[in-house]
């Protein structure tokens, strides 16, 4: 909702807003209030999504503005099925195109590299809340930020964004194969790293099963 936005996000919608308004762009206003409200909706998750590709507040604002502009651009060919997977397609497209080369993250991981066969994930299955939702913010993001980025990017948009397997493997252009084996390794990452602060919280207990 608007009312709970920050300060610096309701900034930046606002600079987004003036932007789109410039005439370059498609000059008819009805397109243009068209986008703008379903862009409303969506853009506390796009800058999300930024911020954790990115792990910069600069970059992400940055990122998050492109696409929007390129969003706008192409609205008129959008086919209406997912406005927020389309969009999180551009934020995510942007950033392998012109932001992941300039990170100092972790190196880019794949199963194949590592030589490890890992379990499938199961999309009825429920992801890690109980990770997710008993553990602050903060540690997640930490630990979300030391996995591999091919597997960081499929949980992001599978565990927080909520987005089928299906639009996860159209977004990063991958088979959907793919798009489980990198969510179930990178869950399992996500796992290990939380685990020793879960039993030191009491969240799950030792020894427990992962």
């Amino acid at each position: 909702m608007i009312a709970s936005r920050t300060m610096s996000e309701s900034g930046l919608l606002a600079r987004a807003a003036g932007t789109l308004a410039r005439p370059m762009l498609f000059g008819r206003r009805n397109l243009r209030e068209a986008f703008e409200r379903q862009a409303e909706k969506v853009f506390p998750s796009l800058l999300g999504t930024a911020l954790r590709l990115t792990r910069s507040r600069e970059e992400a604002e940055d990122l998050t503005m492109e696409a929007m502009v390129r969003a706008y651009e192409a609205y008129e060919r959008f086919d209406g099925s997912n406005f927020k997977a389309w969009m999180l397609r551009i934020v995510t497209n942007l950033y392998i195109n012109r932001y992941r080369q300039k990170q100092r993250g972790p190196h880019m991981g794949s199963l194949e590299e590592e030589g490890v066969l890992e379990p499938v994930g199961n999309e009825v299955e429920i992801p890690d809340r109980v990770l997710f939702d008993n553990i602050v913010g903060s540690e997640v993001e930490r630990a979300l930020n030391q996995v591999p980025e091919d597997f960081r990017i499929a949980v992001i948009l599978s565990d927080i964004e909520e987005l089928s397997y299906q639009e996860i493997a159209d977004i990063t252009e991958v088979p959907i194969g793919t798009v489980r084996s990198r969510i179930a390794r990178g869950r399992s990452i996500l796992r290990r790293l939380l685990a020793e602060y879960a039993m030191k919280e009491g969240i799950i207990k030792q020894g427990a099963k992962e």
